[in-house]
């Protein structure tokens, strides 16, 4: 298996994308290699100054960097030797299995599109995390950020997707799916989430238990599949690091709260295009690169995209 990483993307690119690239290596095997795609001569500076063999890694020289702040499509057309448009072609052409980044979201999102392409018969992508619960389980929660707004049959869709994600990533035999509502009542939301409820209720594929309350959130209650608008989503995600943030402003120490910080975690995973890509937060720093390619790994281990195209 070879992951690529992009080393340029992200605000403390490249030192701390480097850093996090040399803590996954103790847990790659021996058949898995980390490919590293960016600037040589930062790679190689760096890895010295940490007294780390550079043939440890496969290092593709990019001499272009897609920025923070860029405009995403522009950029990726126009800088085709960055760091992402690279390791996406590199994906592309089967020389790497799985890619992620830290980088620009929107020229990540903008390459699974322009390059490996949506999965034909798949709606809308959706970016997917891992939320907590306290009974140490961990429920993914689709879309976080992707598509604010989405029809029913979207909402139905996303709730397939993250069943085949439970399955094959998180090792559910027969993952519950909850829909995100403000009641438990099928009568209750939106007229898309009344449509979509009364779609999944009737699917043969889909383990759907009804409705779910922001109070059953990271709770015992709380399904393995939670299925909601990328608008929604964001808002629970970014909750999270919020309650993350107070508990360890006020120096309180708790194993639950420590699961809520996006540096365990490492990335999002696109769900729904004909690779396997991740991408992480852009303020990740050494920890949370390590994480996202332990993250990338692991989906690339269950072939989801394969077993997306299966079921799709």
């Amino acid at each position: 298996m070879r992951i690529g990483l992009d080393v340029m993307g992200g605000d403390f690119a490249p030192d701390a994308i480097i850093e996090g690239a040399v803590d996954s290596l103790q847990y790659l095997s021996d058949n898995e290699k980390l490919v590293l795609i960016g600037d040589e001569k930062s790679i190689f500076s760096k890895l010295k100054k940490m007294q780390i063999e550079s043939s440890l890694f496969d290092i593709v020289h990019t001499s272009e960097i897609i920025e923070m702040a860029e405009h995403p499509a522009k950029a990726f057309s126009q800088k085709k030797d960055s760091s992402i448009a690279v390791g996406y072609a590199m994906l592309k052409n089967g020389a790497i299995e799985g890619f992620c980044s830290a980088g620009n979201t929107g020229a990540m999102l903008v390459g699974a599109s322009y390059t490996v392409n949506v999965i034909p018969g798949v709606l809308r992508p959706a970016l997917a995390t891992l939320l907590p619960c306290i009974d140490n389980r961990n429920s993914v929660i689709l879309d976080v950020g992707l598509n604010p707004d989405c029809k029913p049959e979207v909402l139905l869709q996303y709730g397939i997707l993250g069943s085949i994600y439970a399955k094959y990533v998180l090792g559910k035999d027969k993952p519950t799916v909850g829909l995100i509502n403000i009641g438990e009542e099928e009568t209750k939301g939106t007229p898309a989430v009344k449509a979509a409820y009364e779609m999944m209720k009737e699917h043969p594929a889909l383990n759907f238990v009804g409705n779910l309350e922001g109070n059953n959130l990271f709770r015992e209650t709380m399904t393995d599949v939670i299925v909601c608008d990328g608008f929604v989503g964001n808002v629970i995600l970014k909750q999270g690091e919020a309650f993350h943030h107070i508990y360890k402003s006020r120096n309180l120490k708790d194993s639950f709260f420590d699961r809520l910080d996006f540096e365990n975690i490492g990335g999002t995973p696109i769900v729904g295009i004909n690779a396997n890509v991740v991408i992480g937060h852009g303020i990740s720093k050494r920890k949370a690169i390590m994480n996202m390619v332990l993250q990338t790994r692991a989906v690339v281990h269950a072939n989801l995209a394969q077993k997306i195209k299966e079921a799709i």
